[in-house]
C-alpha cells in the first residue's frame, strides 16, 4: 500500500498544491516559477524516491520568499500526512554526498518534533534565480511543518550550486532511509508508543 500526502495551501501570497507518494519511483510532476529551484526539488524527488506533483503560482515578481517558503510548509504537511502514525518506519535517516569539491551530510529524526541546525556558508545572493537566504527558510519551513529534526551540515566546498545540491541529494536520501519500513515491522519506533 502506498503512502500518500496530498495538501493545498492558498494564501494571498500563493496557491500551492502537493501530492506526496513517499513510495514512489523518483518522479516529480510539475514546476514552480524558479528554475533552479526546480532542479532541487527534482534532485530531492530523484534520490528520495517519492513522487512529487506539484502546483504552485506565487507572486515572484516580489521575490522567492513566499513561494518557497509555502513550498516548504505544504510539503512538511504532506509527509506528515502521508506517514500517518509512522508505525513500522525507521524514522531515522542520515547521508552524506560528496558534489566535487564539497560535502554534506544531512542527519534527521522523523521525530514528531520540528528543529533546524544549519551549518552552511554561502557566498552568492543568488544562484541562477534562486535567492540563497530561501535555502535555510525552505528547510527551516520544510522540518517544521514536517515535525522533524533536520541537521545539515556543509562540511567544506567552494561551488555554491554545488553545496545546494548536495544538501538536496543527501536530504532525499536521509529521508528515503528514515521512511522506509522493513518488511513485516509494525511497531512504532519510539518509547512513548507514539510519535
Amino acid at each position: 500500500m502506498e503512502r500518500i500526502g496530498a495538501i493545498e495551501r492558498n494564501t494571498f501570497e500563493t496557491n500551492i498544491k502537493i501530492k506526496l507518494n513517499v513510495d514512489g519511483k523518483g518522479v516529480l510532476n510539475g514546476k514552480t516559477e524558479v528554475g533552479f529551484f526546480d532542479h532541487m526539488l527534482n534532485l530531492l524527488t530523484k534520490h528520495g524516491k517519492f513522487n512529487i506533483d506539484i502546483y504552485t503560482k506565487g507572486d515572484t515578481y516580489i521575490d522567492n520568499h513566499h513561494l518557497i517558503e509555502d513550498l516548504g510548509i505544504v510539503l512538511g504537511e504532506a509527509l506528515i500526512n502521508a506517514l500517518g502514525n509512522k508505525a513500522g518506519i525507521n524514522r531515522y535517516g542520515s547521508f552524506t554526498c560528496p558534489m566535487d569539491e564539497t560535502l554534506t551530510t544531512v542527519n534527521l529524526d522523523l521525530s514528531g518534533r520540528g528543529y533546524l541546525v544549519f551549518n552552511v556558508d554561502l557566498k552568492r545572493e543568488k544562484v541562477g534565480d534562486f535567492e540563497t537566504e530561501m535555502l535555510k527558510e525552505f528547510l527551516y519551513a520544510f522540518c517544521i511543518n514536517g515535525k522533524f529534526n533536520l541537521h545539515v551540515n556543509t562540511h567544506y566546498g567552494e561551488n555554491d550550486h554545488h553545496k545546494i545540491e548536495s544538501i538536496f541529494k543527501a536530504l532525499g536520501r536521509a529521508l528515503r532511509e528514515a521512511c522506509k519500513i522493513e518488511e513485516g515491522n509494525t511497531e512504532i519506533p519510539s518509547t512513548k508508543g507514539v510519535i
